[in-house]
């Protein structure tokens, strides 16, 4: 079992979390599409090369975003992986993968 966390824009917060849970993660025992999330401000600044959602070239960006956590079982990671990538709004969406320990 995985961990995963994102970050995500506030505007695109359900539309990403539909897309990891239809691809596999979420579940928590008997229940389906479970998370844990809470708002709080991303900084970034596009460089040469970027295509950026928001922002522009050379200028600090601070957003509102959801910091989300939610359970994703080893079998689906690279399906749920992929449909975060497809669904977030940014070019290179920030997440964080933690295997966890089964005791």
């Amino acid at each position: 079992m995985y961990k995963l966390v994102f970050f995500v824009p506030a505007a695109h917060c359900e539309q990403v979390k539909n897309a990891v849970f239809d691809a596999g993660a979420g579940g928590q025992g008997n229940y389906g599409h479970c998370s844990w999330q809470v708002l709080g401000q991303g900084q970034f600044m596009p460089l040469a090369g970027s295509q950026p959602f928001i922002g522009g070239l050379g200028e600090v960006e601070i957003v509102d975003e959801f910091r989300v956590e939610t359970l994703c079982p080893e079998e689906c990671v690279n399906d749920v992986i992929a449909a975060l990538k497809n669904a977030h709004p940014y070019e290179e969406p920030a997440y964080e993968l933690y295997q966890l320990a089964s005791i």
